[in-house]
């Protein structure tokens, strides 16, 4: 009954509604609509090379006629294996706007794994870096690709990086193909002048990501979100960003676009702001550091680690980044002493989070202004978010205050299910509820706090032992910076 009564909803900050109306558009909306309210606003800066909404938006128009023109693919699943760069966001919103499901796929993934997720996903066109060529001819045997789509970060840099990036980045040797196997341009597709084919989309039913995970069992799996899975996760997330201005924010994009939390909290969230997205492909603290400083950037969305030496590095170096205002830390759990530091030396705020891919990915939030961010915890559901904590043994019963039991979630955000995997669909979402894997327990104000994974549970003499209570123990000693 405590569950029904959603005891979390008395602790929402001042101005974050509890239910929402969520609009029942193709995930594409949300560049179209910043395109039209922001034409001139920088949607992205990489590497100093800065474009427009209205720019942004008519390229990813662009490469959607150029794939509905791609011979046998019809209707069907494109494979995105890129770091983030304005390429990533181009064919993202493309694949969408063809009606297409993007497949992401990470770039340091091995030949083996490309391969599987490949042949899994069934996708029929791969986009991904000239650079990465190699791998991709050792991966193709079993899959049904038909066309691979190449680029390079140098066609998006300023003139005077390109060479370099170009001669740093390209092939090494003569790359051979299969011949039944068609290559293009990334470039080249976005100069294709035909008009794009309008194909109705289904917000609720239509895909528009594959996103793979390990899920709550382990193995590679597809999870299917929908266009209305990922259009609702943004509209949450951005009731919760009560003091978020549109057209205002600067966010710093160093999580992967290929993982659902930097493609939710950085991508699709930023686009929906209006916000100038700073694109780094990969994480190093001193490149991270100038960026903020440089570029002024408000929002910086990544992981515990990450904050923590972005702090010391600042701190160290004497650069200014105290134009955050708020960060949201997820992936594990954010030590105190972490979240403290940083808060001090940016004068923003940085709160933890939590989700999974399965809910696109974002269902707990600490309170960002206007509210209690309470240590350890991964804070309240989101607006339109339901939780419990039911028993390990049977999980159909729930667990009372502050007793440990296995979180399950149901809300908009919960993705529609496996691909091509019934019986884990059904193990995971029973009766609307996603079964998260994780062991949990809510306090009497509804904050959530993770105590681990269900299946990294440790026996110890007859006890549980949760990894979670360990690594705390460890941050407490003033020699260890990470755990």
């Amino acid at each position: 009954m405590i569950y029904e009564r959603k005891p979390w909803l008395k602790k929402y900050p001042k101005g974050v509604p509890t239910s929402l109306e969520y609009p029942e558009v193709a995930l594409d909306s949300l560049l179209s609509d910043a395109s039209k309210r922001f034409p001139k606003k920088a949607a992205t800066v990489f590497y100093g090379a800065r474009m427009n909404y209205e720019e942004l938006d008519k390229l990813a128009t662009s490469f959607s006629v150029a794939i509905q023109n791609l011979e046998g693919c019809i209707d069907e699943r494109i494979a995105l294996m890129l770091p983030n760069c304005p390429q990533f966001i181009i064919a993202y919103y493309g694949i969408v706007r063809a009606g297409y499901t993007a497949v992401l796929l990470n770039p340091l993934m091995t030949e083996f794994e490309l391969s599987e997720l490949l042949k899994d996903s069934g996708a029929c066109a791969l986009v991904t870096l000239e650079a990465f060529m190699e791998k991709v001819s050792k991966a193709l045997s079993g899959t049904r690709l038909k066309h691979i789509i190449f680029t390079s970060l140098a066609g998006y840099v300023p003139m005077w990086m390109s060479l370099p990036i170009w001669l740093k980045t390209r092939p090494k040797g003569r790359v051979e193909l299969p011949s039944n196997i068609a290559t293009h341009s990334f470039e080249q597709m976005l100069r294709t002048g035909d008009k794009l084919k309008a194909r109705p989309v289904n917000p609720r039913e239509d895909v528009a990501v594959f996103q793979y995970t390990g899920g709550t069992t382990g193995l590679p799996k597809a999870a299917m979100l929908t266009h209305f899975n990922l259009v609702s996760n943004v509209y949450q997330c951005n009731a919760w960003t009560t003091e978020l201005r549109d057209g205002e924010e600067i966010f710093l994009c160093v999580l992967p676009f290929f993982h659902s939390y930097g493609m939710t909290a950085c991508m699709n969230f930023g686009i929906l702001k209006g916000a100038t997205l700073i694109l780094t492909p990969r994480f190093d603290v001193a490149e991270v550091v100038k960026l903020i400083s440089r570029y002024r950037v408000t929002v910086f969305i990544g992981v515990p680690s990450m904050y923590g030496v972005v702090s010391y590095y600042a701190q160290k170096s004497r650069i200014d980044i105290t134009s955050i205002k708020a960060c949201i830390s997820g992936g594990a759990p954010l030590p105190e002493r972490i979240a403290s530091e940083f808060e001090r030396v940016t004068g923003g705020r940085l709160v933890e989070g939590y989700g999974l891919t399965e809910a696109s990915p974002i269902t707990h939030i600490n309170p960002i202004w206007g509210g209690e961010a309470r240590v350890g915890s991964i804070g309240l559901p989101i607006p339109d978010t339901e939780c419990r904590i039911v028993d390990l043994e049977t999980g159909t019963k729930d667990v009372t205050v502050n007793e440990v039991g296995e979180l399950i979630i149901r809300g908009p955000q919960v993705m529609k299910g496996y691909w091509n995997r019934p019986e884990e669909t059904a193990q995971t979402i029973r009766d609307g509820w996603l079964y998260t894997g994780d062991i949990a327990k809510m306090d009497e104000d509804g904050y959530f706090y993770i105590v681990d994974r269900k299946k990294d549970l440790i026996i110890v003499d007859g006890f549980n032992v949760y990894p979670r209570e360990v690594e705390e123990v460890l941050y407490s000693h003033p020699k260890v910076r990470e755990a």
